[in-house]
């Protein structure tokens, strides 16, 4: 409950702080892509798809006398395959408040510190997949083991924080107040998160990384272990190559193959992006391992999950550019071979 009182008073008493009596700044921004993906299942049937990826995004904000920036958005979302027609409304986003000193406070729904911080590692920049077994759980993503209620804030400090390159994230959530069921539900996290840049000859190197913890709490058994871990990564531009590699370690708990089980997991990635001109040459792998189980056991199964993917980006026009992208898996399931295969797309993404 005090967590609850002082996130309430943040709020209200900076809000508050404004003297705005006008309309505020509002500023539009989204994408149009759209491309046909041919999936080829291993012993399966070949499959063709048309994929639409939408966006529509509106972003708010306005200054205050004091000189403080508060900002909130919202998107529209539509991600779909041409037989579908199920969209998204991203309406959960709260206020951010940037103050004179550069630092920056994320007040509701403000997300996990330690995945704030993930190096970006080059991959496909197609709209390709391809399906595995559904009870795999091995994780391909450096920040599988972040997680956050609502009811939660995120302080960004300003750039050069204590060091010369160093910039840093705390964040802390507390209960969302719904009913404990039979699903796993996240009652609150504390994370930290630090990027690190410097250069480094020719080079501009970036270090990132963070660490999470979750608690959470369902009926029935409890968990053996609840979500959370950490994650590193490292990044290195010079000229127009950039080279990026990472490594993510962790638990997560009723996510996954189902809301009934848990897994420890490791992911390893590294990937290149190579620009020359108009286009632009991404090569990607990364190799996810994990241990499932139902959640409370003390036994499990082991999947795995091997992704190798590139892509050549042509900019055709200001905002246009076509994709050609590429992607292979090879995943095991429950200690066996499981549904994999590869995948080709082609398309064009119009940004605004």
């Amino acid at each position: 409950m005090k967590k609850e009182l002082l996130m309430g008073t943040a709020l209200v008493s900076t809000l508050g702080a404004a003297s705005v009596a006008e309309a505020v700044t509002a500023t539009m921004s989204g994408n149009h892509q759209t491309g046909l993906e041919f999936d080829s299942p291993t012993g399966g049937t070949d499959v063709n798809n048309q994929v639409n990826d939408n966006n529509f995004s509106v972003s708010l904000s306005e200054t205050t006398d004091g000189g403080m920036t508060i900002s909130s958005s919202f998107s529209i979302v539509n991600e779909a395959a041409a037989s579908s027609s199920v969209g998204s409304s991203d309406m959960d986003a709260g206020f951010s408040l940037a103050f004179t000193d550069g630092s920056k406070l994320d007040v509701l729904n403000a997300g996990n510190a330690s995945g704030s911080h993930a190096v970006s590692v080059p991959g496909s920049a197609g709209a390709e997949t391809v399906a595995t077994a559904t009870t795999n759980a091995a994780p391909t993503g450096l920040d599988f083991m972040t997680g956050s209620t609502i009811q939660g804030i995120e302080y960004h400090t300003a750039s050069d924080f204590l060091a010369d390159g160093l910039k840093m994230s705390f964040s802390a959530s507390t209960d969302s107040g719904s009913a404990a069921t039979a699903t796993y539900r996240i009652d609150g996290h504390v994370a930290i998160g630090a990027t690190y840049v410097t250069d480094l000859g020719d080079s501009a190197v970036t270090v990132g990384g963070g660490w999470s913890e979750v608690d959470g709490a369902k009926t029935g058994t409890a968990a053996n272990n609840d979500t959370g871990g950490f994650h590193i990564g490292l990044s290195a531009v010079t000229g127009d190559l950039t080279v990026a590699v990472g490594f993510a370690d962790g638990n997560v708990v009723g996510s996954g193959a189902s809301s009934a089980n848990e897994y420890a997991a490791d992911v390893v990635k590294a990937g290149i992006k190579y620009v020359s001109g108009d286009l632009t040459f991404n090569v990607g792998v990364a190799s996810g391992d994990a241990k499932d189980s139902t959640i409370g056991s003390i036994t499990g199964s082991d999947d795995s999950k091997d992704v190798t993917s590139a892509s050549v980006s042509y900019a055709v026009a200001s905002g246009v550019t076509a994709i050609l992208g590429y992607t292979s898996v090879e995943a095991s399931d429950e200690g066996s071979s499981s549904t994999d295969g590869s995948a080709w797309y082609i398309g064009a993404n119009m940004a605004f």
